[in-house]
């Protein structure tokens, strides 16, 4: 049976940050499938077509034996869990803020599914401050992302803030 994890998010947009996750993520398993969430009320500044395309387009450079795969998803994380037949969830994890909002999470999914377990990968100390949150702002004023995102996603970031 292939192993099989899902790492979901927003990815509005995909940075650095979660690269370096995704390519850790796929030396764990046989298939990685990452989910993209549909949460409009997180006022996403990417469409949801554009964040999957920015995805696919990022993941595609991963030289790696395992199977990657984006998939839109919209409601409950276990569900979707179950639909893709994953045995684990992926997390990143930055800081202790992090930390405490994944460990409810967790309790939780494992009352939907204690078939599913969790992993948390740690953020590479260059990348622990990036968070997409924080990206937008930078280039929203007009400053310099070129560090924390891939160069293609910098160009449609300043393309969509100018």
């Amino acid at each position: 049976m292939k192993r099989t994890a899902l790492y979901p998010g927003t990815f509005d947009p995909i940075t650095n940050g979660h690269l370096d996750i995704v390519e850790r993520a796929v030396k764990l398993v046989d298939r990685l499938v990452i989910g993209v969430a549909i949460n409009a009320s997180k006022n996403p500044m990417f469409s949801l077509a554009e964040r999957v395309e920015m995805i696919e387009q990022e993941v595609a450079r991963i030289d790696c034996d395992a199977e990657i795969i984006v998939r839109p998803f919209e409601g409950l994380l276990m569900h979707f869990a179950e639909e893709v037949g994953a045995q684990t969830i992926m997390r990143g994890l930055r800081a202790v803020s992090d930390f405490e909002y994944e460990f409810q999470m967790v309790a939780m999914n494992q009352r939907l599914n204690d078939e599913i377990e969790t992993v948390f990968l740690m953020a590479d100390p260059r990348h622990q401050a990036i968070a997409s949150r924080l990206v937008k702002e930078i280039a929203r004023l007009g400053g310099d992302v070129s560090a924390f995102v891939p160069p293609a996603i910098e160009a449609r970031l300043k393309e969509r803030c100018t």
